[in-house]
């Protein structure tokens, strides 16, 4: 692993821990050489490949992607960093693995982004729902914003660790 701060390939690992069901290893590194620290993420590749159902009943393997892609467009200029979209996604992710082995239909996915986003920000939520819900008119939208706007659960961050 080459250190991101002086490029070279010598460190030690001082912490390793798995999340995600075991999907994922964070291990924290030390540079031999500058010694400054940093972390790395380790992912293992799965041997089957989930297969996304679409409404029109076509099948695309999944593609995280595609979730931050969408994430991304529905969260442009506002105040979401780079790396809540990441947990954003991850959540997503471990509410698909958790449930699913082979087929995940596009529709739970949908509703999985937008649990998350509605809990993160409003407006991220409402860009989000009104091009996946596809409303018909502008009441389903405005019926939206307003149940949004009213909502009582409390706007949290989601953090590394929930």
């Amino acid at each position: 692993m080459k250190c991101p701060f002086c490029k070279e390939d010598k460190d030690r690992v001082i912490d390793s821990r798995s999340s995600d069901g075991g999907r994922i290893i964070r291990r924290r590194r030390q540079c031999l050489m500058c010694k400054r620290r940093f972390t790395t993420y380790e992912k293992i590749n799965e041997t089957f490949r989930l297969c996304v159902v679409k409404k029109d009943h076509s099948r695309v393997p999944y593609d995280r992607e595609k979730v931050i892609g969408g994430l991304q467009k529905a969260c442009y200029k506002r105040p979401i960093s780079a790396e809540q979209l990441q947990q954003i996604t991850d959540k997503v992710e471990e509410s698909i693995f958790q449930k699913f082995d082979k087929e995940v239909s596009s529709a739970f996915i949908g509703e999985s982004v937008m649990k998350q986003l509605r809990r993160v920000d409003k407006v991220a939520y409402i860009r989000f729902a009104s091009i996946y819900r596809d409303f018909r008119d502008a009441g389903e939208l405005i019926k939206e914003v307003s149940e949004a706007i009213t909502e009582t659960e409390p706007i949290a961050e989601p953090t590394l660790f929930d």
